[in-house]
């Protein structure tokens, strides 16, 4: 039914509609996780790995982490994840970590022998020596300081980094000194999921709900979803919301409430917000939609944190929309985004999503229940406005405030800073903690173009962007005062403290 740009997405894709499959018929006991791998990998002959049963090894470590276990861990009740507060999502799948053998400098062809041997020179612990005519560097002693790449006027000596480390926003991948694989920082770390989704052996991972979500369905209870933005551009043009909606309630769900609608109750409530600080004399204000910024900001410039802005995101601002009206409510997000399995269980907020799945889960869940996306019917869906749908990507979030602003003619003066990815967030936090920041507000993002390249997706930024601004600008184009739903979020708390 789903067509997947690799292998690996379809790998991960059976994983977990076995496990969703199991969860439905409540037949999740060790011994049927244990038979997941003879299902998927069938026959004799490794395709991937060294061998078969490597690849079982593999299959069998990740149905481990779909079905709430540790991946590392055996199959007992000591090893439940529980989502808790400030507590990891993303994990390391041992068995399938490479170990990338690779040597991070490294000197290449373009050796001239100089006789200034300015590298060797550069080097302090001894690792350059003079080998068949050009430098060597000894590996046992190089300490990857990088000084001898900065020295060689011929830039000969390449650098090497392994991709989940590259893709790192927090340097929080380290690798094991004795086996060399791939170990992550809890204290660094910020969910982001960037070294899973770069990882090209699938090693990384996220904790899923895909389980407790599938039995409640399976049960009939009571659940509402709330779906992100970004879903429009992961089924390609003729899925619209509207089939998504019906989809969704194929497979259980009382209703489909979009983010988006969220989105724009954020916008308003951010606006004054920002308004106020302004007012006061502060120097600038950060936005709060994005988990992962936020717990960057925690962690790496804990003295900035007073210009977040108090203001809860999209998911958190529906999620409570949907309880107000139906305190008995459980409500599932479904989004592009990791961080968010984390946010939804932090303290002060913990009182409006109950489960969160990413777009990989949903399209398990949906297979897993035989419901065919393509052959739903396209129900209307009129949740929000156009500038809402447009949290999805990067810069959407600024245009919607400045809209707002124009629209109502706020008396302020805006100068917003729109950065994704962990190079640009780097680059604005470290201008503002010293006061030289270009502009009063940042929009940060930490999947770099925004939510719709985020690590729970199922194709390519790139694509997904395109089919993203297609759907949303041939939908009805709504103003934020338009949504019907704006004065109920006039009763609702949207603080985040």
């Amino acid at each position: 039914m789903f067509q997947f740009e690799t292998q690996l997405n379809k790998l991960k894709h059976e994983i977990l509609t076995e496990v969703a499959k199991l969860a439905k018929e409540d037949k999740l006991t060790k011994e049927e996780i244990e038979k997941i791998p003879y299902r998927i990998i069938k026959g004799d002959k490794a395709l991937y790995r060294c061998c078969v049963y490597k690849e079982r090894a593999i299959v069998h470590e990740r149905a481990k982490l779909a079905s709430g276990f540790l991946s590392n861990g055996d199959l007992e009740e000591d090893n439940l994840i529980d989502i808790r507060p400030d507590e990891q999502i993303i994990y390391v799948i041992e068995a399938a970590c490479d170990r990338c053998p690779i040597n991070k400098y490294t000197v290449t062809d373009s050796c001239r022998n100089c006789l200034a041997h300015k590298c060797q020179e550069a080097c302090k612990f001894g690792a350059i020596t003079n080998i068949g005519g050009r430098a060597y560097i000894n590996q046992e002693m190089c300490k990857e300081c990088g000084m001898c790449k900065k020295a060689c006027p011929y830039d000969a000596i390449s650098e090497v980094m392994r991709p989940c480390k590259r893709a790192c926003p927090t340097g929080a991948i380290e690798f094991g000194i004795e086996d060399r694989r791939a170990v992550i920082k809890e204290e660094t770390c910020v969910n982001c999921g960037a070294c899973m989704l770069a990882c090209p052996f699938g090693a990384i991972s996220d904790k899923s709900l895909i389980v407790p979500v599938a039995k409640r369905l399976a049960r009939k209870r009571k659940m509402y979803a709330v779906v992100a933005p970004a879903i429009t551009g992961q089924f390609g043009m003729k899925i619209t919301y509207g089939k998504i909606k019906n989809a969704i309630k194929k497979l259980g769900f009382v209703d489909m409430v979009e983010a988006a609608c969220g989105a724009d109750g954020v916008t308003i409530h951010e606006c004054k917000e920002f308004k106020e600080r302004m007012d006061n004399g502060d120097k600038y204000m950060t936005n709060s939609c994005c988990p992962a910024f936020l717990t960057y900001i925690e962690n790496l410039y804990g003295d900035q944190v007073k210009n977040i802005s108090n203001t809860v995101s999209p998911m958190i601002a529906t999620g409570r929309l949907i309880k107000k009206r139906d305190p008995d409510a459980k409500v599932v997000f479904i989004g592009p985004c990791t961080a968010k399995k984390s946010e939804a269980v932090k303290k002060g907020i913990s009182d409006a999503i109950d489960y969160v799945v990413t777009f990989e889960e949903l399209t398990a869940l949906l297979e897993a229940f035989n419901i065919n996306l393509w052959e739903c019917d396209d129900e209307v869906v009129n949740d929000a406005s156009i500038f809402g749908r447009g949290f999805g990507a990067h810069g959407g979030l600024t245009a919607s405030i400045e809209s707002f602003i124009r629209e109502n003619n706020i008396d302020t003066e805006f100068k917003p800073v729109k950065v994704s990815g962990g190079n640009e967030i780097k680059k604005s936090m470290a201008m503002a903690r010293i006061g030289r920041l270009n502009g009063n507000f940042i929009e940060g993002m930490m999947c770099e173009g925004g939510c719709i390249n985020g690590a729970g997706t199922i194709v390519p930024a790139l694509r997904a962007k395109a089919t993203f601004n297609k759907i949303n600008n041939l939908g009805e184009k709504k103003l934020i005062s338009e949504n019907e739903t704006i004065e109920e979020f006039e009763d609702i708390n949207l603080e985040r403290k």
